[in-house]
């Protein structure tokens, strides 16, 4: 420490060292007489190495590596600590209960300097606390305890609040089943649920201390509409007066006057075209259509709109929702066979809820004589906990039973969807998800896709692994694993992957092609030189249509090696 002359420093810390150092991360107390921070004890670093064979600036390949922890590798663990600037002294803070961390972190000082906060999320995703640490003491007490049998969805849906430094706490928690706000005092009790009901708060716009209200976007409160839609809405502290501010059933997309008394929202879904209004902030009323759009012009060329299809799931309940896109020279007396585009990373929901002229990932094979479709099975989030709990270490299941289901109805109700003739792309977990369906129902899907997919979830980034398939490592993600799996390969199947890939390590696409080499089983491979995380631009692209062309059309694709 030095003074604010930049001089006479003074030594407040004796102990650290190579292994466990003071993080140079600090937060002043608001009146300067208290440091608090972190001591870490460092972790064995795990990196990623790729061997770059094309650079641009030499002939002879490049070795680069990453920083890249995996599943179950060891963290760095922070303990907390504090000083007392004025006598030049340490406050103990006991760490103990905070070691088995995946995170300790969002240090933040109360104004009125009595404490500070901060958030433990414990390795496993299980459990999560909001903890407040006495300034004077060092004592920790335990404000919020959120707790779950398989995950807390830590990375998306959490949010708190501190109301008027601390004398409460505006905090999300999916507890009752549904991702809902609650209400607690400042020293930890839970005084109210402010939303409930069988629909979820998707996020948290604004609370207004003053008014002792909340601005929130929520999903699937109105019945009979796609539940994943976006709304608006108000609602007081207590759960009353809770006010729809966005009633038209789309999907909306506002923003707030900086004194939230007015809102500009522009609505539509994937089969409306937008309508931009502006709106009273408190009643919601239109005030103003400010523009409207329209699709003669893009009708008129053959244009065919998506179509929003829900059928039932595996529990033969819940509603499955997703989209069909049809080409532009659709025939209904013909047959077409059917292309999935899948991405079931349970970290969000993943079929297109906003108006979009030109959804090239569909267009584009539709075109060619293909219906796509994309759906959001099980496992996937926005919904209920349950619906999302499906993915606990599951993730081989990517909501599968559902969208076979979801597919079959839609050819039950379209006799010119060709069920016998179906095939799988994605890209990422969807590169995942692609390659499963051939692994795990093959006699449902033919041919796939799979584009930089994380193939074995061993192989992959702690954060979102762990997230979904626990902590420690145990049996579970082998049983789930495509390359532990490759044996039972059927089908056509197709792998991209670029050299480069920081996102998922490109060796669990290697490592599965040695696999299905082990067990004797036909692929392609199509190494991307230079390419990071991708699913293969132009080139791969072109590639994914003609495999497409050839195992679900039976047409020979173009020649391009006689093309000029």
């Amino acid at each position: 420490m030095k003074d604010s002359l930049g001089k006479n420093p003074v030594q407040l810390s004796f102990d650290g060292s190579v292994g466990e150092y003071y993080s140079a991360e600090l937060f002043w107390s608001p009146d300067s007489k208290k440091l608090a921070g972190t001591k870490v004890r460092a972790e064995i670093a795990h990196y990623i190495y790729f061997v770059e064979s094309s650079p641009a600036d030499q002939l002879q390949p490049k070795l680069q590596k990453r920083y890249y922890p995996k599943a179950g590798d060891a963290l760095p663990i922070s303990s907390l600590v504090l000083f007392d600037m004025e006598s030049k002294i340490q406050i103990p803070v006991d760490a103990r209960p905070f070691m088995n961390q995946f995170t300790l972190g969002n240090l933040e000082w109360r104004k009125d300097n009595r404490a500070f906060t901060f958030e433990f999320n414990q390795r496993g995703h299980q459990r999560y606390q909001v903890v407040e640490v006495d300034a004077a003491t060092g004592n920790c007490d335990v404000l919020i305890d959120e707790k779950s049998k398989t995950f807390i969805d830590y990375s998306s849906k959490l949010s708190r609040h501190d109301v008027n430094d601390g004398k409460e706490i505006i905090w999300t928690s999916e507890r009752d089943g549904w991702n809902h706000l609650y209400l607690y005092s400042g020293y930890g009790f839970l005084t109210g649920q402010i939303t409930s009901g069988e629909w979820v708060v998707r996020d948290v716009i604004k609370v207004i201390d003053s008014s002792r209200q909340i601005i929130f976007t929520g999903s699937g409160r109105n019945m009979g509409e796609d539940p994943y839609l976006i709304h608006y809405y108000r609602v007081n502290f207590d759960g009353t007066e809770l006010k729809e501010l966005t009633p038209i059933q789309a999907n909306h997309q506002a923003e707030f006057s900086t004194d939230y008394r007015f809102l500009t929202d522009i609505y539509s879904r994937v089969d409306l075209a937008p309508t931009f209004v502006l709106r009273d902030g408190v009643t919601g009323k239109i005030l103003m259509i400010i523009e409207q759009s329209g699709v003669n012009d893009l009708t008129s060329m053959g244009w065919k709109m998506p179509e929003v299809f829900s059928a039932k799931g595996r529990d033969g309940t819940t509603d499955i929702w997703g989209m069909i896109y049809r080409p532009t020279s659709f025939d209904s007396t013909k047959k077409y066979p059917i292309i999935e585009y899948i991405y079931a990373g349970p970290h969000s929901s993943h079929v297109p809820k906003n108006f979009n002229a030109s959804y090239k990932a569909y267009a584009v094979l539709a075109e060619l004589g293909f219906i796509v479709v994309q759906i959001d099975g099980m496992g996937t989030s926005n919904r209920s906990k349950a619906f999302h709990d499906v993915c606990w270490r599951n993730l081989k299941d990517a909501g599968f039973p559902d969208r076979i289901l979801w597919i079959k109805a839609a050819a039950r109700k379209y006799a010119y969807m060709d069920t016998t003739r179906i095939g799988i792309f994605g890209e990422s977990a969807g590169g995942q998800n692609s390659t499963g369906a051939l692994l795990f129902h093959p006699d449902f899907y033919k041919a796939a896709v799979s584009s930089c997919g994380c193939h074995d979830n061993r192989m992959d980034k702690i954060w979102w692994n762990e997230q979904w398939m626990g902590y420690p490592v145990g049996p579970w993600y082998a049983e789930n694993s495509n390359v532990t799996n490759a044996h039972l390969l059927k089908g056509n199947l197709m792998l991209l992957v670029g050299e480069l890939d920081d996102n998922v390590d490109p060796a669990s696409t290697i490592q599965l092609c040695d696999a299905l080499i082990k067990a004797n089983k036909d692929f392609e491979l199509v190494m991307l030189p230079g390419m990071n995380h991708t699913g293969g631009g132009k080139y791969g692209e072109r590639k994914r249509r003609d495999f497409f062309v050839k195992y679900l059309l039976d047409a020979k694709p173009p020649q391009w090696n006689e093309k000029e």
